[in-house]
């Protein structure tokens, strides 16, 4: 019988196809931001309970599901930006390579030496998976913004890994890199915002066109 972590890990692998077939950003943020709520919860399902998880868990709901995604609700609004429309890789394509590298991340993970503990739950092949769809997204989309939904992704696949070792590493390093996404995600709203200003375009690829006069 199918675990509630892994039903919640189901969820988020349903979340990262709907991250990768989107065009419109505000859905992809509330993608995102849902993503970041589910693995708040996962902690405090296969950790014995202690206020201190609590605590822990707390902050990583608000600054996942909450903090992060009102931030670049602003920098959408305030770029007056509503969708991605020219990708480097169509959508299309995009979601059959999403669905082969979670294919393959299910091969990959069955062949890991993984401790017993492990072995019946779906944190590997997910954390696999998330990490290559937040690749995918920060490699395939031209929009600076579209790329930092990516790299948060991105990060919701190591997180998911993370948990994995949290008994034998304190849960805190996991909110310093908190911390730590936080700040970058502050600087990209300001080097969203100075892009959109100067030259009235989030696509990044134009930046390649720059040259010293």
């Amino acid at each position: 019988m199918i675990s509630l972590a892994d039903q919640f890990l189901v969820l988020v692998l349903l979340i990262n196809f709907i991250s990768l077939g989107t065009s419109r950003l505000i859905f992809s943020i509330r993608a995102v931001a849902a993503q970041g709520v589910i693995l708040g919860i996962l902690p405090g399902l296969i950790h014995p309970f202690s206020w201190h998880l609590v605590g822990i868990t707390s902050v990583i709901i608000v600054a996942k599901g909450f903090v992060i995604p009102f931030l670049l609700n602003r920098a959408v609004r305030s770029a007056e930006i509503k969708r991605e429309v020219e990708p480097f890789l169509g959508y299309v394509p995009t979601l059959l390579l999403g669905a082969l590298f979670t294919a393959l991340s299910f091969g990959f993970a069955g062949k890991l030496p993984l401790a017993p503990e492990h072995q019946n739950y779906m944190f590997v092949p997910a954390s696999i998976a998330t990490l290559m769809s937040g690749f995918l997204i920060l490699t395939t989309r031209r929009k600076a913004i579209s790329q930092v939904i990516g790299y948060l992704v991105l990060e919701n696949g190591i997180f998911i890994f993370g948990l994995l070792l949290a008994e034998a590493m304190p849960i805190m390093v996991e909110a310093g890199a908190l911390l730590d996404l936080l700040v970058g995600t502050f600087v990209m709203g300001i080097v969203i915002n100075h892009i959109s200003r100067e030259f009235s375009s989030l696509d990044t690829s134009r930046l390649t066109s720059l040259k010293e006069e």
